[in-house]
């Protein structure tokens, strides 16, 4: 397969982008076993040559760093989006090949030494900033991975690194499978009263797809929302929640042989042993060691001190729900799940809101019209759509993003819909990094993708607010990685931001979402084509507010749990995975779910995707989001001087700079977080 094989072709220069319509799986793993080859007699003929220079050293580097990610790159994109059991075969059997080339480069001293010798050397005061940055992160990187170990000591540490990439992935695919074995087809419609025409409509043509009579239920989140936040049913909601809060466990209805609870065990014992090879006390000083935050305790004292604002707050909102659900339909003791349900109620009568009055304002097209008029607005950025671009799927949209005098600044795709085989969740991928090379500029590429509701046969595609915010987060995440300006493909986009402060950009652009003018351009009425009331949009803006303690709690409780979790292993004891949530449930949350609630076995954020001991991430970068916001509601949401500093001092710079610096550059001072506070209406919530 190493001829007529697409991921050489791409790897090797002889197309652009990925031709998604003939990559097949048989392709990854010959593709990529010949790249690792080729690259590593490339290493060994560099590593003999002594290069101590730039050009000699960090661009080769650099250039057989792309060559890998252009193989791999789309197989993992595509094990993602459609992980059928041939994808999976083969994103399995390229991955430890990858992991163990990567750990060989990362612990290699002569590599490690010969960076240093570029530190060290006069040559490196005439480097560019992105270049002394790019040198640093590297250094910082070989130590991180154990390449000043002992010889021992250093193959034990990438033993566990291989280790922790299969048990990783086996967490996600064990997720994946509990969630796509369950469904519930029910034979009429009866039990889905209170759910929205359009969701019942969905659940029918999810049994016909299936070849069923009847209405099928499923754990792809669109369903299960539908069903959790508006079904009548109190019994339908409790059997959809105990389905989905006990997904790859060893309770309720799934397969036990799916159970994550000792893949959990291994990965945080796996973990812990690292951190201590390379002389940290835990796990969580180890995930720290390059972010943002100085220290687990520093993280810890931010999370209780946001618990403490926001708890009053959250036990009032609790009252008023228990209340609300007595005084409706009798129910004494509220259960989580009656939680979402009775949210939703209580939300529309005091503020007349609902999903469906409100997704008839939201066709994509106009979503997406208005997110293109914000962004060439703030950045002087205009997007074309891109017709001559395959895809992995029909319903994948591609667009090119040009600046102001005309040039291609970058491409991405857009996957918006919920399917079968694609993991759940939102997010971007890095399709390709910005990089100049001897060859010229290459321009960056990013996917992104959601698990919206899909659009019913003959309608256009409509989106709760909800789905607005997940899209303009991700697009967030996408600007930041196409905007960049820097040349060095290890600092540029998103790479080498500091974790908690990678979702600044990402949460910034939820703030769009809320805003009366930009909301007016960006809506319009399906059948009508007017805009959102003002009416509308002004109870849009108290509903952010509407349940804001409980879920400031809720994130609080995930944060400290995945903290401790990794703070306080003990090998002795084990990972104490429900233990340690029990503990921090006690502590901060005002709801107790039921006994078999398995969450952590489903925790794919912190056991399968990069936010280990880093989940805090997300309240710590609202923070940053919602100060910097500040800034543009100071001078006038849509102003352009505003829009182009955030980009220069922000979306340009990648990780040339601490992300506190590239703050401060842009706010004049460091984050405040009354910000935030006012915006959820906790300032004054104690």
């Amino acid at each position: 397969m190493t001829t007529n094989n697409p991921l050489l072709d791409l790897a090797e220069g002889r197309c652009d982008l990925p031709d998604f319509s003939a990559i097949r799986p048989e392709h990854a793993e010959a593709a990529l076993d010949a790249i690792l080859a080729e690259n590593r007699a490339r290493i060994d003929a560099l590593i003999a040559s002594n290069a101590t220079q730039w050009h000699e050293l960090a661009e080769p580097l650099e250039a057989l760093d792309e060559r890998v990610h252009r193989v791999f790159g789309p197989v993992g994109h595509l094990f993602s989006v459609c992980s059928t059991e041939a994808w999976r075969a083969a994103y399995n059997a390229c991955l430890p090949k990858l992991t163990d080339y990567s750990l060989e480069l990362s612990q290699s001293r002569p590599l490690f030494e010969a960076w240093q010798r570029l530190r060290n050397s006069e040559a490196f005061d005439a480097l560019s900033e992105a270049q002394q940055a790019a040198v640093e992160h590297h250094l910082r990187d070989y130590r991180l991975a154990g390449v000043a170990l002992d010889e021992q000591p250093r193959q034990r540490y990438r033993a566990l690194a291989m280790q922790l990439s299969e048990w990783g992935t086996r967490f996600e695919e064990h997720l994946l499978d509990t969630s796509q074995a369950w469904s519930l087809t029910l034979p009429d419609a009866e039990r889905l009263s209170g759910m929205s025409a359009s969701a019942i409509a969905a659940a029918k043509q999810r049994a016909e797809a299936k070849d069923e009579a009847g209405y099928r239920l499923t754990l792809d989140f669109p369903s299960f929302n539908a069903v959790i936040s508006h079904a009548d049913d109190r019994a339908l909601r409790e059997t959809l929640y105990e389905a989905w809060s006990t997904r790859a466990s060893d309770a309720g209805p799934h397969d036990a042989r799916f159970d994550n609870s000792p893949v959990m065990e291994q990965i945080l014992a796996a973990r812990h042993e690292q951190a201590q090879l390379l002389g940290y006390s835990d796990y969580a000083a180890l995930s720290l060691a390059p972010k943002m935050a100085d220290d687990p305790d520093t993280v810890e004292r931010f999370l209780i001190d946001l618990a403490h604002r926001a708890r009053p707050r959250a036990e009032r909102e609790l009252a008023e729900l228990t209340a609300f659900a007595r005084d409706r339909d009798g129910i004494d003791a509220l259960q989580p799940w009656d939680l979402p349900y009775y949210s939703e109620k209580l939300r529309e009568q005091r503020l007349g809101l609902s999903d469906e009055i409100l997704k008839p304002y939201f066709p994509l097209d106009a979503v997406l019209a208005g997110l293109f008029d914000l962004i060439e607005t703030l950045y002087g950025v205009q997007a074309e759509a891109v017709n001559d671009v395959p895809v992995w799927h029909d319903s994948v949209t591609v667009y090119r993003l040009f600046d102001a005098d005309g040039q291609s600044i970058g491409l991405f795709y857009l996957d918006p819909y919920a399917r079968e085989h694609k993991r759940g969740g939102a997010w971007m991928n890095d399709g390709r990094s910005r990089r100049r090379s001897p060859e010229g500029l290459q321009t960056p590429v990013a996917y992104l993708v959601g698990n919206f509701t899909p659009p019913l046969a003959g309608q256009p595609p409509q989106l709760t607010h909800q789905e607005v915010l997940t899209l303009f987060h991700e697009a967030g995440h996408g600007l930041h990685h196409l905007l960049t300006q820097v040349d060095v493909a290890a600092v540029s986009g998103i790479n080498n931001v500091a974790w908690d402060a990678v979702e600044l950009p990402s949460q910034f652009m939820e703030n769009f979402c809320y805003d009366r003018r930009f909301v007016q351009r960006m809506s319009r009425h399906v059948d009508s084509g007017q805009p959102l009331p003002d009416h509308l949009l002004e109870t849009l803006q108290a509903d952010r507010q509407f349940g804001a303690g409980l879920a400031t709690l809720r994130q609080v409780e995930f944060a400290l749990f995945d903290l401790r979790l990794h703070r306080d292993f003990d090998p002795a004891r084990g990972g104490r995975v429900l233990e340690t949530l029990k503990a921090v449930r006690d502590e901060v949350a005002v709801l107790q779910p039921p006994a078999y609630n398995r969450f952590p076995n489903s925790f794919s954020h912190i056991f399968a995707g990069g936010y280990a001991a880093g989940y805090y991430s997300y309240k710590w970068a609202e923070v940053l989001s919602a100060d910097a916001f500040a800034a543009f509601e100071e001078a006038g949401v849509l102003d352009a001087d505003t829009g182009r500093r955030f980009r220069d001092c922000i979306l340009a710079r990648g990780g040339t700079r601490d992300a506190g610096s590239l703050f401060r550059a842009f706010r004049g001072r460091d984050p405040e977080i009354d910000a935030l506070l006012r915006q959820d209406g906790l300032l004054d919530a104690a």
